[in-house]
């Protein structure tokens, strides 16, 4: 009986890493790269696509496509399908690149077979959740650095060649893109992981556009500048950024830097804030007969009052119409409307609302402009007074209502 429970305990083991660890390889798009200079001395960087794979298993297995190049990642403490486990096989999309140290070499503190590195990156995208993972791939090579730029001179990969590699250093984000509403609270995710205790690890985030790091933190400092990472997760590879009260100023690209060297590694989030949605209507009433014509279009705020090269205004393309409704007179009313929510980038843009009818010359036009402003704090705080007179004038009245009922009973 005993023998029966143990195997039954190994196969459920068994079962369970097949599952956690199903993938055994993923095809991808290795981007070469050759860097020359051309014949007016100037630096050039030739981009090539080529057939590669991606592949799980030990030092001398066989390539699953022979006419690829095969990157055979070997087993380490940091196995990279792991941050990607639930996926489907299908929606993965691959990409392989070379990596410069920009000739800084380090010893890597994991042993290989060799002493020096040559470094690759992989980036693993989930195309339907938008999972985004960044892997550092190291081969380890008897080769010394020349102590120049390594990209000015990669070492050729054969069509058909099989690199044995490990995976050392892994990024990840579930949320490339967020769209929040306004004053609402977001978790901008980012995860790492190293295949040794890294003590010279650098974690940092930034928004582009801005000189100064939002958070910054040194582990062989152990000191942290900024605010919205939880410092404590740090250690459990958390480094996730929190944006507690999202404004229209909170929006653009932030980024998820990880840096233990020679390797640095960051992760784009786009956060898009949408106001709250309006409705905008056009209306044309007092007309007849029934055939009337109403246009919505628009032009970006960098082309208003353009006279020189303006572009054609875009005509909207989610716009409602209501039914023609008669009047008293026998004429007709009719509006065309969309639903509009209020995005700081679109601030400046110029809608334009267009009749054309046969009992009219020329068409008539309406026109406004889209002004997108941060809430006022003065604005914030009066609606809170009001919430809180409010509900002291509530607890007022309740309290009188049943202190008259008490009297009336008594």
């Amino acid at each position: 009986m005993g023998f029966i429970l143990r195997i039954l305990v190994y196969a459920s083991v068994f079962t369970g890493v097949l599952r956690a660890y199903q993938i055994p390889w993923l095809p991808c798009n290795f981007i070469d790269e050759k860097v020359f200079y051309n014949s007016e001395g100037l630096v050039e960087t030739k981009h090539t696509n080529r057939e590669a794979m991606l592949q799980f298993g030990h030092k001398g297995d066989a390539p699953v496509n022979p006419d690829a190049v095969t990157f055979l990642v070997t087993s380490s403490k940091l196995d990279i399908r792991r941050f990607f486990e639930g996926s489907e096989v299908d929606q993965l999309a691959c990409e392989l690149q070379r990596y410069s140290t920009e000739g800084i070499h380090m010893r890597w503190p994991v042993r290989g077979e060799h002493e020096y590195n040559r470094w690759f990156t992989s980036r693993i995208t989930d195309l339907k959740s938008q999972l985004t993972v960044l892997g550092f791939i190291r081969q380890s090579t008897p080769e010394p650095p020349t102590g120049a730029h390594d990209y000015r001179n990669w070492t050729a990969i054969e069509d058909r060649a099989v690199l044995s590699t490990t995976v050392v250093m892994v990024v990840k984000t579930q949320t490339p893109k967020i769209k929040a509403s306004l004053r609402s609270s977001q978790k901008l995710d980012c995860h790492f992981a190293v295949d040794h205790k890294a003590a010279n690890i650098l974690v940092e985030w930034h928004k582009r556009g801005e000189r100064t790091s939002l958070f910054s933190y040194s582990g062989q400092t152990g000191v942290s500048q900024g605010s919205g990472v939880n410092t404590k997760r740090l250690s459990m590879g958390d480094a996730s950024y929190s944006v507690s009260f999202s404004k229209m100023s909170s929006e653009g690209v932030y980024m998820c830097s990880v840096t233990v060297l020679p390797l640095h590694a960051s992760l784009e989030i786009s956060l898009h804030i949408e106001g709250e949605e309006k409705r905008v209507a056009c209306e044309a009433d007092g007309y007849y007969p029934l055939d009337v014509d109403i246009e919505w279009t628009y032009l970006e705020g960098a082309d208003v009052g353009r006279r020189v090269g303006a572009p054609v205004p875009k005509v909207l393309e989610n716009v409602l119409y209501s039914s023609h409704k008669p009047n008293p007179d026998r004429t007709l009313y009719v509006s065309a409307f969309f639903y509009l929510k209020a995005k700081l980038s679109e601030s400046g843009r110029q809608f334009t609302c267009t009749v054309t009818h046969q009992s009219l010359r020329v068409p008539v036009k309406k026109s406004f402009t889209l002004t997108v402003q941060e809430p006022s704090k003065w604005m914030f705080i009066v609606f809170s007074l009001i919430v809180i007179v409010a509900v002291v004038g509530l607890l007022f009245l309740l309290r009188s209502m049943l202190t008259g009922r008490r009297q009336h009973q008594w």
